[in-house]
């Protein structure tokens, strides 16, 4: 195909433009852009490092996949992405998702699960529906955020009380009672490095405040706080000798190594039984990344991010890193933010993240075996506190009955279930309570007898009805109960439609039922100021001869003139 006919094909099926931010980014790019971008991605790649390996260990997968998932998913989605900021990798949002996939599925179907939902990533961008994920609405994200971020917390309680010889399956069910069953057997010194953690976390953005004021230790307020906790106490734990189980006792350490191409195994009865994990893995990713690209946007002065761009450099990312042995990546709000508020002007800075992460695995690589498992989950045990929006749940009373059913729907069937099923029933709330709201919003409110706009000698004869909102199938019943409230001696039926929105088929339908009522009755029924949009429609769907050009007139005078020829008529 030539690229006049692919040119054609583009702009025949509307589809969105492969245009990665990083191309206008550059710009105009001078040097002093490009040591901010340096700058912001050390501090990136550096904040990133823990979190790629405790997120890939909570994911039931070794540290080095958390890692490699980080490198190649972080560059793909800073050099083909819509956003100037935004950093990809491995996600806590996906904890829960990884982890039941790998329990029931097993990680080669992981794997394939992630390239399909790649691929439908990039479909979702080409076909511009990155705005249909904005549809979503908030109270469903809130909702299976605050249920991830519980399942998160609990997943890692085995860690944190160094149980590390108990199996944790992948359902709520199962992980509260091996917990219950099993937590008389903790290691003190396990819950001590874990609650150390959380304890550093918490009380070095305080200490900052005061690093900040004097010139000799303000180079020590630019270390992230992960950073100086998971070395203080991999440090503390290895002179110490503490009985806690570390990276290196439980997977070997990290390979010293690029990662290598793989290809994993693929058969159409794996994918057919694949099509839940991948269309979950797709609407999170989706989700994920469009929520952390608008969070981005709030807080950097850079244009906005492109959503079809994003998506489609998500997929392509999620397409990669399986043949490296990688897991599902998306957006990250927490290493974004970093980069944002640490000058970041361009996805170079995205770039020189993934770039710092290689050479840690490049260099450091064999220092990471000292890490106790403890303090990581201590990590994520604060990144899922920071994850929740847990004043929502307080707020709850503010909001109306609507809003609390979908949140706590969501949330609860996120914890118990699984978040397809929570977004599922979610979204189906969503509309069905839509569906009542808009219901309500359609009126039908009689004219008075006594109007003006009727004249005297018609009012017992000619009833006026007032059409407002839009009328749809959830607000059909309104129009079909007319026929039974009319006065006896009524022998014609004006509808006023100046103030219909809008109708569907069904609202058609309706219009069509009520004409034969009426024609039952011998009442004749004429329609008034119909919008252009219900023309269009009673047109398109050859009811234009039913009701009668003469029957549908342009304003209430017409009307009545037209009820006077048809009273006439008999």
């Amino acid at each position: 195909m030539s690229n006049l006919q692919w040119s054609a094909w583009v702009k025949r099926l509307d589809l969105a433009p492969f245009r990665p931010r990083l191309i206008r980014d550059l710009q105009g790019y001078d040097r002093h852009r490009f040591v901010q971008d340096v700058g912001a991605g050390l501090t990136a790649g550096i904040v990133a490092l823990p979190l790629a390996m405790a997120f890939a260990i909570a994911s039931g997968v070794k540290p080095e996949v958390g890692l490699v998932t980080a490198i190649i998913a972080g560059f793909l989605t800073s050099a083909l992405g819509g956003s100037s900021v935004q950093i990809g990798g491995p996600a806590g949002a996906f904890i829960v998702i990884v982890y039941g996939i790998v329990e029931r599925y097993g990680l080669a179907n992981l794997l394939i699960s992630t390239v399909l939902a790649g691929g439908l990533l990039f479909l979702l961008g080409l076909f511009r529906l990155g705005v249909l994920v904005r549809y979503i609405p908030v109270s469903i994200v809130i909702g299976f955020t605050n249920g991830i971020a519980v399942l998160i917390a609990l997943s890692q309680l085995k860690d944190l009380l160094g149980l590390s010889d108990v199996h944790m399956p992948a359902d709520f069910v199962g992980q509260v009672s091996t917990i219950a069953s099993h937590w008389q057997q903790f290691n003190p010194y396990a819950l001590g490095l874990g609650l150390l953690t959380l304890v550093g976390l918490v009380v070095w953005p305080r200490l900052l405040l005061v690093t900040r004021r004097i010139r000799p230790l303000q180079l020590i307020s630019h270390i992230p706080g992960t950073i100086v906790v998971l070395v203080t106490l991999s440090v503390l734990a290895t002179l110490l000798a503490l009985p806690v189980a570390t990276i290196g006792s439980k997977f070997g350490g990290i390979p010293q190594s690029l990662p290598h191409w793989a290809w994993p195994a693929f058969t159409w009865d794996g994918v057919r039984q694949l099509f839940i994990p991948t269309v979950t893995i797709a609407l999170l990713g989706a989700v994920e990344s469009l929520l952390c690209a608008r969070v981005a946007d709030n807080i950097a002065d850079l244009p906005r991010h492109d959503p079809n761009q994003e998506l489609m450099a998500q997929g392509v990312a999620n397409m990669v890193v399986p043949f490296f042995g990688g897991i599902p990546a998306t957006g990250t709000i927490a290493r974004t933010v970093t980069n944002v508020r640490a000058g970041a002007t361009s996805p170079v800075a995205g770039i020189v993240h993934a770039v710092t992460l290689l050479l840690c695995v490049l260099v450091a690589a064999p220092l990471a075996a000292h890490v106790p498992l403890p303090a990581l989950s201590g990590i994520l045990l604060f990144v899922a506190w920071n994850m929740g929006e847990w004043r929502e749940f307080v707020k709850l009373r503010q909001f109306n009955f609507t809003y609390r059913t979908i949140l706590l729907g969501t949330f609860f069937l996120t914890v118990v279930f699984d978040l397809t099923v929570a977004v599922e029933v979610g979204l189906v709330l969503s509309c069905v309570f839509f569906i009542y709201r808009m219901s309500t919003l359609f009126r039908v409110e009689p004219l008075a007898s006594i109007n003006p706009a009727v004249p005297q000698e018609l009012a017992t004869q000619v009833q006026v009805f007032r059409l407002y909102g839009a009328l749809f199938f959830g607000a059909v019943g309104k129009v079909e109960e007319l026929s039974d409230e009319l006065m006896a001696t009524t022998r014609v039926v004006v509808l006023e439609m100046q103030r219909l929105i809008a109708i569907d088929t069904s609202g058609l339908d309706a219009l069509l039922q009520l004409r034969r009522a009426l024609e039952r009755k011998d009442v004749r029924l004429v329609l008034c100021e119909v919008n252009d949009q219900a023309v269009s429609l009673i047109r398109r769907a050859g009811h234009g001869d039913t009701f009668g050009a003469a029957n549908m007139v342009s304003d209430l005078p017409t009307a009545m003139n037209r009820a006077r020829q048809l009273l006439h008529q008999g």
